[in-house]
């Protein structure tokens, strides 16, 4: 109902109006009045009517100055005043400020409820129109998920300006101009939760840190199967740092709230550039490797790292190697889950946990190379490829004599591994997105399609099956899911006589307001002039 709320000093005319008019049996809701502008205008910034109906003389606040206020404060109100004067500067007033109607008493309740069919219509339209724009942007939010995730790639990459990456966020409605600057990297793990498995407790997880975003000060941006990142704000260091304390201690409360959660965080140096973020990230990308050589929750700083390592001065002692450290598990967690612009940190923290003194040995290094070798040649061939595609390890090289070798060799054949991993899962995406691909073609005209159902469907998580699907089609789901609908809707509009409404419904639309929008919004016209002019009375 269109809730219309009412300010009259005169008690008489007051009552009069709100009685003798059936508000409710023409479709409106009477939630309140007033006697002047004063006491009205916090009134109706609570009860938020969609019509105001006012006097223009009354005490303490008069008609036009509360007309100003609530076009100020409420520029979607509408507003008839009532006066019993016609001067035109009055009605000059009200025209300025964007009154509706400005009408002369006496005035009956027959003519009243004209005026307010008016308005309503308007106002219905205007609803509508904003219903239906919400609608789109809520389905359009995949695309804007996809951008986030651009925008953050191009800050840590160091390859876009600052002017590049400021117009990127302006798009995204972001603000991401500021003094200092530092990255946090999170990942969370559930029990028994597989790459691919879909898992309400981890979306509510997600949701809760979205939350977590402050204006200008804290941006989560979401990294797929890598977890998420933390762009933290401020004017100065100090309140950079105090910034960031309270908010990963509200990351910790959150994952630490759902019962067997795994989580590791790893925590960048504060910069003074956007350009510089890759510094920033750098350091959080290193920390963050860490989460391959630990069992337990832990939120490092790649600084306390640094303050742990033994001298290279040291003089090795096979007694100084912890046993546990030299661990094939940890390899084979980072061959199959990790990144492979991570494998040079990996290494080089794998490194550094076997203790420097343990890697200055020239034997010691050949053993961990030989293992290590065998390990990715292993996980080669559980993936169905031969340990041929692995550089065989020849330790009578020159170039393996040296530590930095042996690193050099060791991050190659893991970088390789986890190429031949992404290929082996490639195909077997495209399976999937193979699968979806028809089954949209099945269900298209069903309304409720959409990433989370199909996300069930093929039993992935729908962030995971939103990057798998827009690497193997280029696009977005909710795009492709558009663009094949309204191929479909354009094929019925040129070759068949059916209604836009009839049409709307056979491509999954049941609201055809809804989808004349979209054709308009994504086509550059309305349905009917695409058909060429036919039908017009349709719309």
């Amino acid at each position: 109902m269109i809730k219309v709320f009412l300010v009259e000093d005169e008690f008489v005319v007051r009552e009069g109006i709100k009685k003798n008019v059936d508000w409710a049996g023409h479709g409106y809701e009477f939630c309140g009045d007033a006697s002047d502008g004063e006491m009205a205008f916090p009134m109706i910034k609570k009860v938020m009517p969609d019509i105001v109906i006012t006097d223009i003389k009354m005490p303490f606040m008069d008609g036009i100055e509360l007309s100003r206020l609530l076009k100020k404060e409420l520029p979607s109100i509408e507003i008839i005043i009532l006066s019993g004067y016609e001067e035109f500067e009055y009605a000059k007033a009200g025209i300025e400020i964007g009154v509706a109607r400005y009408l002369t008493k006496p005035i009956n309740g027959n003519d009243l409820l004209k005026e307010l069919d008016l308005l309503s219509v308007k106002i219905q339209e205007r609803n509508k129109e904003k219903e239906l724009k919400n609608q789109y942007v809520k389905e359009m939010e995949e695309n804007r998920q996809r951008e986030k995730k651009d925008l953050f790639k191009e800050m840590v990459s160091g390859n876009r300006s600052m002017t590049g990456l400021l117009g990127m966020a302006e798009k995204l409605e972001l603000d991401i101009a500021s003094m200092w600057y530092n990255i946090v990297l999170m990942k969370a793990s559930l029990p028994n939760n597989t790459q691919d498995g879909y898992s309400d407790e981890y979306v509510t997880i997600d949701r809760e840190l979205c939350r977590l975003e402050e204006k200008g000060q804290v941006l989560q941006f979401d990294r797929d199967l890598e977890g998420n990142a933390f762009l933290y704000m401020a004017d100065s260091k100090d309140e950079l740092m105090s910034l960031q304390k309270d908010n990963l201690a509200k990351i910790k409360n959150i994952l630490e709230a759902h019962a067997g959660i795994r989580y590791f965080i790893g925590i960048g140096e504060p910069v003074e550039r956007l350009t510089a973020l890759k510094e920033s990230y750098e350091a959080a990308a290193r920390a963050f490797a860490h989460r391959y050589l630990v069992k337990e929750n832990m939120m490092l700083y790649l600084k306390d790292e640094k303050e742990s390592l033994q001298s290279l001065q040291e003089e090795f002692n096979i007694a100084n190697v912890e046993p546990k450290q030299v661990d094939r598990t940890k390899v084979r967690d980072f061959l199959r889950i990790g990144d492979g612009s991570e494998t040079r940190f990996f290494v080089e923290e794998y490194f550094r946990e076997l203790g420097n003194s343990a890697m200055s040995s020239l034997v010691f290094r050949q053993y961990i190379m030989m293992d290590l070798y065998f390990c990715v040649a292993e996980f080669a061939e559980e993936l169905g490829w031969s340990k041929d595609e692995i550089e065989p390890l020849d330790i009578t090289k020159k170039e393996l004599q040296t530590k930095e070798g042996a690193m050099e060799y060791l991050i190659g054949i893991l970088k390789k591994a986890i190429e031949l991993r992404d290929k082996a899962a490639s195909t077997r995406h495209q399976d999937v997105v193979d699968e979806i691909l028809q089954y949209i073609e099945e269900k298209y005209a069903d309304e409720e399609l959409s990433l989370n159902t199909i996300a069930e469907h093929v039993n992935f998580s729908p962030n995971h099956l939103s990057t798998v699907f827009s690497k193997q089609t280029g696009q977005t789901f909710i795009k492709y899911l558009t663009d094949f609908r309204m191929t479909k809707a354009k094929e019925l509009l040129r070759c068949t006589g059916k209604r836009s409404s009839e049409i709307s419904i056979e491509v999954g639309y049941r609201d055809p307001h809804y989808f004349s929008y979209l054709f308009k919004k994504t086509q550059g016209m309305t349905p009917t002039q695409y058909r060429g002019g036919k039908g017009a009375e349709e719309e």
